[in-house]
């Protein structure tokens, strides 16, 4: 393991403004708008000159915090400073109401904190791009500083409020700068420089950056309605005046689980149900100044101390305590921990979300801890506390993810660009093709990637259609946290993505276990599909369904845990035969670079934990009771030579009790869109013109009382 060393202690300080600023440890700032002639020393020396005498806009997004906060570093550069949060609708509705309890909660205590040495922060409700605009003219502004993103939205965001920035014109003739920041864990010059193996990086042994305090932020020294923050209710109230209606109403359908959509849908239906269900919205009791701040009482918030305070209780947590705010936290542990070491992104992640802390002083924590433990020193053979190893390889991984996410916005090596969503708290990867026609989502199967749909994005998209191919969470290059994954997860995984960024109701397209996915999804949201296409997919038909089991809770046993490390290694050393396999009839479609990339992933941190889910899979809910409400719109594409299952027997099955649908047998394999492209784009194209034509004609019947909703 790198050494990790910081000179600091906590609690948080500011150092003083005549304080030594150079930094021993790299913030990595990029810079932009600014003049080409920025690298001459001369023209570095004046830009210097109007830092001292400037103003700087700090706008804070994902980064609430004072402590290890690169931003702040460069805003000490500057005679003024400006701390500005924006309330952006666009920012504001990818949070669930309990994040943005979360929100409110840690604006208070940054505000509080920032006046306490002098300064404030600015609190304004709008677009972000037409706040700073305003804002500038306002101040006179020569730099803003925010935190640099991988998300595709968030990048929108700041690329539109570069160019307004840039727009103003400033009193004072020079440079005006948009700075960039990120708070980096690995100590890499170049992105190129990265790894692109997870394995690769641990044999490196890159040294990590230390986490540091920051200077003073220098006070505003001009007059300011600083303004007020929100109550909970008021800002719900402006996030629902600044979204339409249809979009609000799609917004609610996030608000339900699908456990619970599905037992209502069986009520109705009047099947019995097997397994228990039990509802998961009861408080917890919580203790007078609890760092538990929202209304569910099951994540850490407020500010940095409190969540620091609440880091170090969950890492003592084997020593027991007789504080009572440690012992509410040691208590949520226990109910927490759905599986070893789950319990420290359940309680903390939306904290380390929203930036409340940064995730290398995290890991600062956690080894300071491990060598006091230790008399100074770490071993080679693991941590002596399962808390300091789940919260170093929760940031750790969290890291990793991020890092991989920025250098895919940076170089593009793929074969389509990759865009990154972020879904509770994880980043995920997508690609769009094509700029018209009926929108189209295709779902890989288990242990592939969007880029398994690589040579049916150009071919479809051709044919007139807007596709998306998203990475699901646990694979590929998308985050694989420590979590307990199910297809109903995955499912409402999609239903989200569908809301937040396709934004329409869509086709969905998924093999293999991601068309069993796609059918739960159809299933438990169908407003939000216009139809269903099922390539070789997992899951039953059961003829004459009388019950229906509901999900039980899912664990780890020790089965589980030897059964993922074994299958691990067989897929490792076998990775290439498997894949093969599923190409029968054209075996050199299983290329090097496909069978490479599934090897790559394979090293990635939290792939043992998506391994386990294979023996907890449940798919006892029968395809033909997920179906049974799209008549005329279920498209079975079937490679007969599948050697996973039997493919004359399923086809058999679907035909006989799900009433209404389409089938086309092809001469292929398991996975008969990359094995077959050509046809089964051609197959696609036609169903997706078979089906809007139906669609058309429904609309334009006197009858029907209205179009196909659109965000």
């Amino acid at each position: 393991m790198a050494f990790f060393v910081s000179p600091h202690s906590l609690p948080i300080r500011f150092l003083s403004r005549d304080s030594d600023l150079s930094l021993r440890n790299p913030c990595r700032f990029r810079y932009s708008a600014s003049s080409s002639a920025a690298g001459t020393a001369a023209a570095t020396a004046a830009t210097e000159r109007d830092k001292r005498n400037g103003v700087a806009i700090l706008w804070y997004k994902h980064d609430l915090r004072v402590d290890d906060h690169p931003g702040i570093v460069a805003a000490a550069r500057y005679q003024s400073v400006v701390p500005l949060y924006v309330f952006d609708h666009r920012l504001l509705s990818r949070f669930s109401d309990e994040m943005l309890e979360l929100l409110l909660h840690a604006l208070s205590d940054l505000k509080y904190t920032l006046r306490e040495h002098g300064s404030d922060l600015l609190i304004r409700y709008g677009c972000a791009e037409e706040v700073i605009q305003e804002l500038d003219k306002e101040v006179n502004a020569t730099s803003l500083l925010t935190e640099e993103e991988v998300e595709y939205d968030m990048m929108k965001i700041i690329n539109a409020v570069k160019e307004t920035f840039a727009k103003v014109t400033c009193h004072l003739d020079r440079n005006r700068d948009v700075e960039l920041w990120r708070t980096p864990f690995y100590d890499l010059e170049n992105l190129e420089d990265l790894p692109l193996s997870h394995e690769d990086l641990k044999k490196r042994e890159i040294p990590l950056v230390s986490p540091f305090l920051c200077p003073a932020v220098p006070a505003a020294q001009m007059n300011l309605d600083w303004g007020d923050l929100p109550t909970y209710d008021y800002l719900k109230e402006f996030m629902n005046g600044n979204t339409c209606k249809l979009k609000r109403s799609w917004t609610s359908l996030k608000e339900t689980s699908a456990e619970t959509i599905l037992q209502k849908t069986i009520c109705r239906s009047e099947i019995s149900i097997k397994g228990d269900w039990q509802s998961n919205h009861a408080y917890m009791k919580r203790m007078e100044n609890s760092v538990f701040v929202t209304k569910s009482g099951k994540i850490v918030g407020g500010g940095t101390l409190a969540v620091l305070n609440a880091l170090a209780a969950y890492l003592r947590y084997l020593e027991g305590t007789a504080r009572g705010d440690w012992q509410e936290v040691h208590d949520r542990i226990r109910e927490a921990e759905s599986r070893e070491g789950a319990s420290f992104y359940a309680l903390f992640g939306p904290a380390l979300s929203l930036g409340i802390l940064s995730r290398r002083r995290v890991y600062y924590e956690a080894i300071k801890y491990e060598k006091e433990r230790n008399a100074g020193f770490l071993s080679p053979f693991g941590y002596s506390a399962p808390t300091v190893a789940a919260a170093v390889s929760t940031v750790c991984s969290m890291e990793w993810y991020w890092v991989m996410a920025l250098r895919s916005q940076k170089i593009n090596e793929g074969m389509h660009s990759v865009r990154i969503w972020r879904w509770k708290g994880h980043l995920i990867q997508y690609t769009v093709v094509g700029d018209k026609g009926p929108a189209i989502l295709l779902v890989h199967g288990f242990g592939a990637f969007l880029e398994h749909f690589r040579d049916n994005l150009g071919g479809i998209s051709d044919g007139g259609n807007r596709l998306w191919a998203i990475t699901l969470l646990g694979f590929g290059r998308s985050e694989k946290p420590n979590i307990v994954y199910t297809e109903l997860m995955w499912a409402e995984m999609l239903r989200d993505f569908v809301i937040e960024v396709v934004g329409e109701p869509t086709h969905l397209v998924g093999n293999s276990i991601g068309g069993y996915v796609a059918a739960i999804f159809a299933g438990l949201w169908p407003t939000l599909v216009k139809s269903v296409v099922l390539m070789n997919s997992a899951g039953d038909v059961v003829p004459g369904y009388s019950s229906i089991p509901l999900p039980k809770e899912r664990q780890t046993s020790g089965a589980t845990w030897l059964g993922a490390r074994l299958l691990l290694f067989y897929l490792r050393s076998s990775i290439g035969q498997i894949v093969r396999n599923c190409y029968p009839v054209k075996t050199e479609r299983a290329d090097e670079w496909l069978i490479n990339e599934m090897l790559r992933s394979s090293y990635d941190p939290g792939v043992l934990v998506v391994l386990e889910s294979i023996f907890n899979f449940n798919l006892s809910i029968p395809l033909n009771f997920l179906l049974r409400g799209f008549n005329g719109k279920v498209l079975v594409v079937q490679g007969m030579k599948d050697p996973i299952s039997n493919s004359k027997s399923k086809l058999a099955m679907l035909k006989e009790h799900c009433m209404g649908i389409s089938t086309r047998e092809i001469d292929a394999g398991h996975c008969p869109h990359d094995e077959v492209p050509e046809l089964v784009n051609s197959i696609l194209c036609e169903w997706m013109v078979e089906v809007e034509d139906k669609l058309h004609h429904i609309k334009s019947c006197p009858s029907f009382g209205g179009g196909t909703p659109k965000l």
